[in-house]
């Protein structure tokens, strides 16, 4: 019995362009001579470096560990030496450079010593931390660590797992050739996700424009002791989204602000469970990936890529050509415009697509908005993009969210369709950035103000701390002046008695101490040292008879 399929609202049918490049088989690039690998490549912190420049390191070594719970760990992709550990130029539409550690390779390709997991018998939590240090990451397009996504949560049970090969954006073929050529490893990954996340329906969605991707899953799905449904869908874009194949295949949604598996399922990429495969049965970390070089090339093709790779490369492999006018990373649809050919190939690459007047025609200019809907009639997330270009337009970024931006796939249905032209992606975008730019100073505004509360709390803790040590060390002084009263004086004589009390006390300590000093060499004096130390004495005593006479006076007359 066929499984009834689902449908989610909007989408569009663009050229798929998919047959330029899905004939041929695969193709390693070669070894290129440096490899520049970005310490961020995936969605959390990026890797922190745990090489110097200077250190040989080896294929598979790692050279940057993962920073906390959302992060990965970074390999190198060949052997060779660190030349740098520096800003570079990264992949991505700001045009930004990012910190990168450069290998020039040493032509060996020599791999580190590394051995299979036994994953049955280790600990869930203690193999998804060593998937973080293999360097997994989703291949799919988010690029979310692998090993925070097969956490199934507190029930640690996941009862759907879907696996997508869909594949929608025109022109990408990687998934489709890898399914093709690689269909028993994909579903040696899916072993142990469903090990992971203890589930009990495993669904396979690929597009029904892909019939020998289909029927290589279907076949190596046979051959497995568990059951896996490979479903053919109908051809759609976006349909190949996350959320949408949720749809697709099940009829759930995932409501708004919460995780997929709130509802019982995750989804993963092909790319990342033929990862996962090579991490778990070889102990490989994630090095390279497939990447589709297509366009306005004259060989388009897969080639199997060392992360690190530089652009240009691979389009001269696949044969550049006159009258290019720009590359994307990724589809048309969804693609980002790189801002030179020396950036890397990351994990996230899944396609370079070489642009031509011929093939992309420039846009005509944009128009004003006419208020026609259509966008709102293909965009799969249900939203108001009219709206949302409205509000980000004007900078009302508060009303933007209201409107769901956040929602906001960024699949390009609405640009596609407007016939005003209008870049309705990159005003969503753009309001997404300053969003998070304002979050981020928000952050470290309400970092500094804390710090700050914090600074005048502790100080006058110890400024109150210090009075009170002041306090009660004048107390004690009270209590011991009280206790230890002068002899002989009067009732209620008060403080300055005390005190003259306590200053005779201490005099009189002083002399005490001062006649108990026995005198040194006193011993065998002659007679007439003993004569004159005795008269010395005799003028000292009249001395001290004479000084108390005026005091002694003084006090009678008062």
């Amino acid at each position: 019995m066929s499984r009834e399929l689902h449908t989610f609202k909007g989408g569009v049918h663009p050229p798929e362009h998919k047959t330029e490049s899905n004939g041929h088989p695969i193709h390693a690039a070669p070894l290129p001579r440096k490899l520049v690998i970005p310490l961020r490549q995936h969605i959390g912190n990026p890797a922190k470096p745990v090489v110097e420049v200077g250190d040989h390191v080896k294929k598979g070594q790692m050279i940057a560990a993962a920073d906390g719970a959302i992060s990965v760990a970074v390999h190198a992709s060949s052997s060779g030496t660190v030349t740098a550990i520096d800003l570079q130029p990264v992949p991505h539409i700001s045009g930004l450079p990012d910190l990168c550690i450069t290998i020039e390779t040493d032509g060996r390709d020599e791999w580190i010593a590394h051995a299979p997991l036994d994953y049955r018998t280790m600990a869930p939590a203690d193999l998804r931390m060593k998937l973080r240090d293999l360097g997994l990451a989703g291949l799919g397009g988010a690029v979310f660590p692998t090993g925070a996504k097969l956490n199934p949560g507190p029930t640690q049970h996941c009862p759907t797992l879907i696996i997508n090969g869909g594949e929608c954006e025109p022109w990408i073929t990687c998934d489709d050739v890898l399914m093709r050529h690689h269909a028993d490893e994909i579903l040696q990954g899916v072993a142990v996700m469903r090990h992971l996340m203890g589930s009990t329906e495993i669904l396979v969605g690929i597009e029904d424009n892909k019939p020998e991707a289909i029927a290589a899953m279907q076949a190596a799905a046979d051959r497995l002791d568990f059951a896996v449904e490979v479903i053919a869908v109908p051809t759609l874009y976006p349909s190949g989204g996350a959320k949408q194949i949720t749809e697709i295949l099940t009829g759930k949604q995932v409501p708004s602000g919460k995780r997929s598996t709130d509802v019982g399922l995750q989804v993963f990429n092909v790319g990342t469970t033929y990862a996962l495969a090579r991490a778990v049965h070889h102990g490989e970390p994630l090095i390279s990936r497939l990447v589709t070089v297509t366009g306005h090339v004259l060989r388009p093709q897969n080639f199997e890529v060392l992360i690190g790779t530089p652009m240009h490369m691979l389009i001269t492999l696949a044969g550049d050509r006159d009258g290019t006018t720009g590359v994307l990373m990724g589809g048309p649809m969804m693609g980002m415009p790189m801002p030179n050919l020396d950036v890397p190939v990351v994990k996230a690459t899944n396609c370079l697509l070489v642009k031509s007047r011929e093939l992309f025609p420039p846009l005509p200019k944009a128009l004003p908005c006419i208020r026609c809907t259509r966008c709102a009639d293909a965009c799969p997330a249900e939203l108001q993009p009219q709206e949302l270009f409205r509000f980000s337009k004007v900078g009302d970024f508060g009303r933007a969210q209201e409107y769901h931006l956040f929602d906001c796939i960024e699949c390009g249905c609405c640009s596609y369709v407007c016939p005003s032209h209008i870049p309705l992606v990159d005003f969503y975008r753009y309001a997404k950035s300053e969003i998070w730019a304002h979050e981020k100073d928000k952050r470290a505004s309400d970092l500094a103000r804390e710090r700050h509360e914090f600074r005048q709390f502790r100080q006058e803790r110890e400024k109150k701390e210090k009075a009170e040590k002041l306090a009660a060390k004048a107390q004690a002084k009270r209590a011991e002046l009280a206790a230890e009263p002068a002899a002989g004086a009067p009732p209620g004589s008060g403080d300055a008695d005390a005190r003259k009390a306590l200053i005779a006390a201490a005099l009189a300590r002083a002399q005490a101490r001062k006649t108990e000093v026995a005198p040194k060499n006193t011993d065998n004096l002659s007679p007439d040292t003993q004569h004159e130390i005795e008269e010395i004495e005799a003028r000292r005593a009249k001395i001290r008879e004479l000084a108390r006479k005026p005091l002694e006076s003084k006090e009678n007359n008062t």
